[in-house]
């Protein structure tokens, strides 16, 4: 049986990886595809922001689950202490006895494996497989695997295939500016930002498309519209403007959850409404929308809490959470007697901004007759008293 064996850092697995192991498979034919994480390389440390060893497989399996023939293995990536391909190769040939193993190696790889733990036995141990690039490096490579050959006796293959342009830290350099997700997976790419691996920050644009699928379309605008508008506060006041792009985004996620569906997922992740909360489906989307930002998209804390109260408010907001709040009430789509003073407000003050907004907003439930929801109306308070203080002074 010929079991072909495919390490390396993965940190992160990107598709120059995934192209490198299809093509040695459609050119080698093995009868077993082994896939192994590396855990700690003996050349060098890892990079400070590598995830922990189970997400880590997570994004492997995710990368190479376009090769269903490829088994990831862990015996590396959990290893205590450097990892040598010589000890791996030894632990699977107890593990899984065959006649023919074979290594496969990047060029670069190749061209300094005599310096390689216990080159010779490795070497001796199984046949090499190297990539070779079509620019004119396979007379180099030939030259190193004649140098291996007849010092060692090793049995080197050179596999043509032309690489990617990708590498895992140009990939990591990039991920915390909002930056690579085209370099990568769709779905590493979403386990990525689901857990923030790499301090990585979502795309704006990916943001959208993913939430924009969740919204029903006369909806997108009013979205649209909010990311803008709380952009621009941000801008205004301070604050990170892409954080609060982000939060507008997010906002309105799960505005078009059935009523069960959300009650259902309120339960599931402990999420407490009161029974007020519970009689009013209008105010059960900023509860759910602010744990599925978290959920899924890895929102930080920080955009959770502005999502969680940009319906009702509260009393002592912090900054962005009145960014969104107004963002909601004042954005472009919005057209209702008062918005165009309350832009001005916003721009000037936002307190004063919070007060106006929320008297409107309580007055507009009374005028229809309803029970203006506790949250509301401490926050319509707390924030006309910070008015009358301003005023006084």
């Amino acid at each position: 049986m010929s079991v072909l064996l495919y390490g390396g850092g993965f940190n992160p697995p990107h598709p120059g990886h995934v192209a490198a192991l299809k093509s040695a498979v459609e050119d080698l034919r093995p009868e077993r595809v082994l896939v192994i994480p590396d855990g700690r390389p003996p050349h060098k440390l890892l990079p400070a922001d590598t995830p922990s060893a189970e997400d880590r497989l997570r994004l492997v399996r995710l990368a190479f689950r376009e090769i269903p023939s490829a088994e990831i293995l862990d015996l590396a990536i959990r290893r205590d202490g450097p990892c040598y391909m010589v000890d791996t190769l030894a632990e699977l040939r107890r593990r899984f006895p065959a006649e023919d193993w074979i290594l496969l190696l990047g060029s670069d790889m190749l061209l300094c494996l005599d310096q390689w733990f216990r080159a010779e036995e490795l070497l001796r141990g199984c046949t090499v497989a190297a990539l070779c690039r079509r620019d004119g490096q396979r007379d180099e490579l030939e030259r190193k695997a004649a140098e291996l050959r007849a010092r060692y006796g090793a049995r080197i293959l050179l596999l043509e295939h032309e690489p990617l342009p990708l590498s895992s830290s140009q990939i990591r350099a990039l991920l915390p500016k909002r930056k690579g997700s085209e370099l990568l997976d769709g779905e590493v790419y979403r386990e990525i930002i689901r857990r923030r691996l790499y301090g990585a920050l979502p795309e704006l644009s990916w943001l959208r498309q993913q939430v924009y699928a969740m919204l029903k379309p006369k909806r997108i605008p009013h979205v649209a519209g909010c990311e803008q508008a709380a952009r621009r506060l941000a801008e205004r006041w301070g604050l990170d403007p892409e954080q609060a792009a982000e939060a507008g985004i997010l906002h309105d996620m799960t505005k078009y959850w059935p009523d069960e569906e959300q009650l259902a997922y309120c339960a599931r992740m402990g999420v407490v409404l009161d029974e007020a909360e519970r009689q009013n489906p209008l105010l059960y989307h900023a509860r759910t929308g602010a744990v599925a930002a978290r959920e899924l998209f890895g929102a930080p804390p920080e955009i959770c809490e502005a999502i969680r109260w940009h319906t009702t408010a509260k009393p002592g907001m912090n900054q962005l959470e009145k960014i969104l709040y107004l963002a909601d009430k004042l954005e472009q789509t919005r057209d209702y007697p008062g918005v165009k003073r309350l832009r001005g407000l916003a721009k000037k003050d936002l307190d004063a901004a919070m007060a106006e907004s929320l008297r409107m907003t309580v007055q507009d439930i009374r005028d229809r007759h309803l029970d203006v929801y506790k949250d509301t109306l401490e926050a319509a308070e707390f924030y006309a008293s910070r008015a009358d203080e301003i005023k006084e002074e």
